[in-house]
């Protein structure tokens, strides 16, 4: 009998790249990290991509309420920008303020610096209960401000392998913290129809 410890342990193989989320709404913006993103497409004329956002995400509600968000690769050397985004909660702090940034081409944030980015327009929606896994139609794609990729993907075995120690404490916290909600709250799924499924 596998115990739920090396089940989850295990289930880390499916893990994708860590990536930045941005989302813009009521006039403003926030950054998250999660590595629950995939591809969803095998077309290359119709690029999209899956991804599930905890509902106690600020960035959650902003995307559902726009229906509009940035999908960011980020580098192996972006560990700072990690710590930012997703150490902190986007109710207490401006988490992009320090960030460069402009605004793309759906009115979401595009990070400066980052692998390659993928501006989306939510297709559809699941509701998981915890969570909602959001269906992204990519309409514009590029390398921040830089003209080619650069550098490596971080993935999130690499994150967990480098992470500094000063900040193990608080990932494990945090962690912690996720994991109780999504216990509570994983049941709780809904039926869901994504407003402008018609539209796509």
């Amino acid at each position: 009998m596998v115990s739920p410890d090396d089940t989850y342990q295990l289930l880390r193989n499916l893990t994708t790249p860590v990536v930045a989320i941005t989302a813009s709404h009521g006039g403003k913006d926030n950054g998250m990290i999660i590595d629950s993103a995939i591809r969803a497409s095998i077309v290359p004329t119709i690029p999209r991509l899956a991804m599930f956002i905890h509902k106690f995400n600020t960035s959650h509600d902003m995307i559902f309420a726009s229906g509009r968000f940035v999908l960011h690769l980020l580098r192996q050397d972006q560990f700072d920008l990690i710590h930012r985004l997703g150490f902190a909660h986007g109710r207490d702090t401006d988490k992009l303020a320090e960030v460069p940034h402009r605004s793309g081409r759906l009115g979401a944030p595009v990070l400066d610096e980052c692998y390659a980015h993928f501006e989306c327009r939510v297709a559809n929606a699941m509701d998981t209960g915890s969570s909602t896994c959001f269906l992204g139609e990519v309409v514009e794609v590029g390398y921040g401000a830089a003209s080619a990729p650069q550098g490596e993907v971080m993935s999130a075995a690499y994150f967990r392998a480098h992470l500094p120690e000063s900040w193990r404490a608080d990932y494990v916290r945090l962690l912690a913290v996720a994991q109780t909600f999504a216990l509570e709250h994983s049941a709780d799924i809904r039926p869901l129809v994504w407003r402008d499924l018609t539209q796509t």
